[in-house]
Formats: structure tokens, C-alpha cells, sequence
């Protein structure tokens, strides 16, 4: 049984409706929504506490990924405070990743007030994902058509929407590795078109409560404590033949243990640019069987290309897998022929946690840079703080990233150098636009996955995504070049790195796979 439901109506009449329409008239704002860049993985973090603290109606969440670990118990125990005071939380989770330790997520289905939906279910054992892989071969269309989409809605009144996935490595807070991200705050009518996007989805015959995807091996399973940083319920799990339980409230992790910061986010505060503004987002039966779900020409990246297409001066593409494909290619070339300055910040191989992408953006480096596209490749090694804006995973990798940002990881900076990959995806145009969101600028997001975007027309909000990729262009990232039938890697004047070629950092191994690889896959395989 899929029950329907619909975001609630009236956001105006909650607190958080109440503050848009205050905040709109101290601005004198002539746009109906407001945005805020959060630029940096402590703020990425603490505006979802903010909003899940002060929503009274109702918490709407699309995923593609939800680590289990200590960041993400933090606002899952505030999603379980929220429930436990009335709060509607739905929670829609693409089903690849919900695996292994990753599945303690899905506890949170059988609590009072919380709905969780999987998009797009797989068969076989959660006990790990190798293993799901493994007995879905017989049907890899279905395995590659993953929801991309990331959405946070508070009360139909304030999101965010960008690439960050919940867990750790988003928020600056992972042992080994963090991601570079970017994502929005955004109040007022958009969120509106954000809510009808998330009920699109919720309501598809695609999304399955998690109810009837669980047999009696995954219940036992999830019955198995965790350490308590990780556990997302607290041993709350019926049995198979158990009712759903009643959740009561408990308290919030110490933060000193967790090391992750527990002080919203002051929405009163918070700046934020009024500006017209437009969602972009595929239709849910994208990721459905066949192809002939999505006329060419309707999806996201489509509509991306042609807005792309209309650039006068300047084109700035962030985009952490970058497999441009024939389509894209030639507007490039007729972008260059009118004169437009392109630049494409994204992964070196070494900072690339999906080879395969690597390998593809690879075959076009060449053209590219003699189209006279300028290339820039993100290092692995970061000195200073860890930094982000968001990050997100694909089902090619096990996670993905993208660039800028400052201010350490969520509860504190971790300093001296941090392995880091982008995960940021972002288009602007002409300093004037911003479309930001769950895309990667490659066939994968163009055929195979759910994307979902931001388009705000702001020259101030545009122009401090500018500054905050070339910041990344002057101390963290090559600039490519070609030398003879070769490449090379220039690092930026003063940077604490030197020229380099032939993929620097990556390891003998990760250059054999991506020779190895290189000729055999089809781009939107990648």
C-alpha cells in the first residue's frame, strides 16, 4: 500500500512562514525568494539543524545517500526529536546505497511520524552492496537509473538544495577523505516548487515504503546494535511480527564525544539575496524502465545546455564528473566561435573517487583545450582546513564531492592537509545566473539518473560563486595545458605545489585503470 500525501498547505501560517514574510519586508524585496550560498560545510550543517528545530508541521528530505555516522546521527536524532513532537517527517532515499551499515537508516520507518520511501528498490540481501550488485546483474539498466535529486524542506517554507549527501565526508568530518560542496538555503515561493517536486517523487509508483522491501533477514539484521555514535535509533527495530513502536524523544548526543557542532543556524540573521529564480528538476519516471519514459529534450540537462547555449561573455562549470559527450561538445564549439570564455573546474584522477568518470573526461581533455576551453583539475592533497560545498554520490562511485568554501569541518577545522574531492555542481552564466544542484555535467545525469536544480538569476549571487571557484582555481587546482602531443599541469603563481604531468598524484595503479578502461566504456556508461 503507497497512501498518498502532499506537502501541507499554507506555509505562511507556520513560524518559519511567518520569518520569510519578515525577512522579505525588512529586504523591500520585489523578488518572492531569498537565497543564501552555504559556502562552507559548518554552515551546510547547521542550517539543517535550524531547520529541522524549527519546523512545526512537517520535514520532507530526498536523498541519494545517508551515511551511517556520527554527523549524520546528530540531525537524525533531531529528525526523532521533531517526530516526537508532532512534526510530519517524510524521508524519500534512493535504495542503492542503503547497504551494510547504511541501512541503520531505514530504522527510522517503524518510528511514530516518520515515513521513509526507497526509490527505485534493488533485489536481494542489504548485507552489502557488492552483494546487491551481484543479484541485479541481469538487469543493469535498472542498477544505472539511480534518484540523484537532494532536497531539505522545512514546513514548505525553507530548503536547501545542492549535491550534499548526509554523512560525514559532506561536512568535513571524515577520518580520510571529504568532499567540496555547494548548496543553497532558499525561502519563499521556490520552496513551494521544491515541495510539489518532492510530492512528485514521494508519490510515484517508483517509491516503496520501506515496509514491504524488508524481509526477516534485514529485520534481524537491523536488529544488531551499532556503536552508539552510529546507531540512528536506538535499537527501535520491531521484530518481524512486532508493531510499529512509539518513539519518544531522547537526548542529543554529547557534542564533545561526536566532535560535531550542535548550534543551529540563526535564521533571523542569516543574509540572504532576493532574486527570481526557476526549479529545474526531471520528471520521476526518468529513472523508470526502458527508455521511453522522458521525450529528449525534456530532462534537466537538456534544458541546462540550451540555457548554456545562450551565454554572451562568460561560462563557469563546476562539475566533479565531467563527460561532456557530443551534444555538449558542440555547444562549446559554437560558444568559443562567439567569443565566450569557458572555464571547467573538476576532478584530477587523484581526487576523482570514480575512475571511470576520470576515464571518460579524459578522451576529451584534448579537443577541449584546443577549442580553447579553459581546464582546471582539482588537487587531492588540500592544505589547510578541510573545506566544502556539499558533496553527493553517484552509482559509479561510492561517493562524490565538489569545490570551494572555507571554514573547517562541522565542530571544527582539522588542520594541515586533507585528502579532498569535489563534489560541487554548478553552471554560471555570464556572472549573472547560478543553477545549482544535484547535476554533474555528463551523459549519466543527462540519461540515467534524476537530477534536480536551482536557476537564480542574481549577479551578486553569481559573482560570489565566482570568487569562491577562482579562490579554488588559485590554491587548490591545476590549470592544463598542452605541451606537444602531451599535457601538462600548471599550478597557479605562489601556489605550495609544483608543475607536474602526467596525472599528478594519482597512483601507477589508478593511470593503469584508466588506460585499462579508457577505450572500452560507453560515455554514458560512465
Amino acid at each position: 500500500m503507497r497512501p498518498v500525501s502532499v506537502a501541507f498547505d499554507a506555509p505562511d501560517e507556520t513560524a518559519l512562514g511567518r520569518l520569510t514574510l519578515q525577512r522579505r519586508t525588512q529586504a523591500a524585496a520585489r523578488s518572492d525568494s531569498g537565497f543564501r550560498l552555504l559556502d562552507s560545510v559548518d554552515m551546510a550543517f547547521t542550517s539543517r539543524l535550524a531547520l529541522i528545530e524549527r519546523a512545526q508541521r512537517s520535514l520532507d528530505l530526498q536523498y541519494y545517500a545517508i551515511h551511517a555516522d556520527a554527523s549524520t546521527e546528530q540531525l537524525l536524532e533531531r529528525l526523532r526529536a521533531a517526530a516526537g513532537r508532532g512534526v510530519r517527517v517524510r524521508i524519500l532515499l534512493d535504495d542503492f546505497n542503503s547497504v551494510g551499515a547504511d541501512a541503520q537508516v531505514l530504522r527510522l520507518a517503524f518510528l511514530k511520524n516518520i515515513e521513509l520511501r526507497l526509490y527505485n528498490p534493488l533485489p536481494g540481501s542489504r548485507a552489502s552492496l557488492i552483494g546487491r550488485i551481484f543479484t541485479s546483474l541481469h538487469n543493469v539498466d535498472r542498477v544505472q537509473k539511480r534518484m540523484h535529486n537532494t532536497l531539505f524542506i522545512a514546513d514548505n517554507a525553507w530548503g536547501i538544495a545542492g549535491g550534499r549527501n548526509l554523512g560525514d565526508a559532506y561536512f568535513g568530518r571524515d577520518d580520510a577523505s571529504n568532499f567540496v560542496d555547494l548548496d543553497v538555503l532558499a525561502t519563499g515561493r521556490i520552496v513551494r516548487d521544491m515541495s510539489t517536486s518532492f510530492d512528485s517523487y514521494w508519490n510515484n509508483p517508483l517509491a516503496y515504503p520501506v515496509e514491504t522491501l524488508l524481509d526477516k533477514e534485514d529485520l534481524e539484521r537491523l536488529r544488531k546494535p551499532l556503536a552508539p555514535a552510529v546507531d540512528v535509533s536506538r535499537g527501535l527495530i520491531p521484530t518481524a511480527e512486532a508493531a510499529p513502536v512509539t518513539h519518544t524523544a531522547s537526548v542529543l548526543p554529547d557534542v564533545t564525544a561526536t566532535g560535531v557542532q550542535s548550534r543551529a543556524l540563526d535564521l533571523q540573521q542569516v543574509a540572504l539575496t532576493w532574486a527570481p529564480s526557476a526549479l529545474m528538476v526531471d520528471k520521476p519516471g526518468k529513472v523508470g524502465p526502458g527508455d521511453d519514459e522522458v521525450d529528449a529534450g525534456e530532462t534537466l540537462i537538456d534544458g541546462l545546455l540550451a540555457l548554456m547555449g545562450q551565454a554572451k561573455s562568460d561560462l563557469l562549470i563546476i562539475s566533479p564528473y565531467f563527460v561532456p559527450g557530443d551534444p555538449m561538445m558542440k555547444t562549446f564549439a559554437d560558444l568559443r566561435k562567439r567569443g565566450v570564455r569557458i572555464r571547467v573546474l573538476t576532478n584530477s584522477l587523484a581526487s576523482n573517487d570514480a575512475p571511470a568518470a576520470h576515464a571518460g573526461y579524459a578522451r576529451y581533455r584534448k579537443q577541449l583545450l584546443r577549442l580553447g576551453v579553459e581546464l582546471h583539475e582539482m588537487r587531492a592533497e588540500q592544505e589547510g582546513s578541510a573545506s566544502g560545498l556539499g558533496s553527493g554520490g553517484n552509482a559509479r562511485g561510492a561517493q562524490s564531492g565538489g569545490p570551494f568554501g572555507s571554514g573547517g569541518g562541522v565542530g571544527g577545522s582539522k588542520a594541515g592537509t586533507s585528502r579532498a574531492s569535489l563534489h560541487s555542481k554548478a553552471v554560471i552564466i555570464d556572472a549573472r545566473l547560478a543553477v545549482i544542484g544535484s547535476m554533474n555535467l555528463d551523459l549519466r545525469s543527462q540519461l540515467k539518473n534524476s537530477e534536480v536544480a536551482l536557476v537564480i538569476r542574481s549577479p551578486a549571487l553569481a559573482r560570489e560563486s565566482i570568487r569562491l571557484v577562482e579562490n579554488s582555481f588559485a590554491k587548490g587546482a591545476y590549470r592544463l595545458e598542452l605541451a606537444g602531443n602531451g599535457l601538462v599541469w600548471r599550478a597557479p603563481p605562489g601556489a605550495p605545489f609544483k608543475d607536474a604531468t602526467g596525472e599528478p598524484e594519482a597512483s601507477t595503479r589508478l593511470k593503469l585503470l584508466v588506460n585499462v578502461l579508457g577505450p572500452l566504456a560507453p560515455d554514458e556508461m560512465l
